[in-house]
């Protein structure tokens, strides 16, 4: 049986990929933990959802058939996910938008400053 990564090790590896990008700073800790919990409820009820045999339907009281409850969840799950990723640049397309302060100045920046 397939088990979710804890919401620590989820939280760890966030860091860790935001620290690469050049965009963690210890003040998004409390987003980083939202994040990282809402990704762990995800990946479990991910996992209840394969045990369950994908059931992606059921019935109502009028005989009709409508999306699951754990459907519906995942996909709340997903966006609010796709919304935090990007709050913490993590999704390619807001990462485009993002100056990573590196620490480093530019060549033509060093040149101007020691003109003066």
């Amino acid at each position: 049986m397939t088990k979710a990564a804890s919401k620590e090790t989820i939280k760890r590896r966030t860091i860790e990929d935001m620290k690469k990008l050049g965009v963690h700073k210890t003040q998004y800790n409390r987003l980083i933990d939202i994040y990282s919990e809402l990704v762990h409820q995800y990946l479990e009820l991910t996992i209840e959802f394969e045990n369950g045999g994908y059931q992606f339907q059921v019935e109502t009281d009028q005989g009709g058939a409508k999306k699951s409850p754990i459907v519906a969840t995942l996909e709340n799950l997903r966006k609010d996910i796709l919304a935090y990723s990007d709050r913490l640049c993590l999704s390619p397309k807001a990462f485009e938008n993002v100056t990573a302060d590196t620490g480093k100045k530019s060549v033509l920046a060093e040149a101007l400053k020691n003109l003066s």
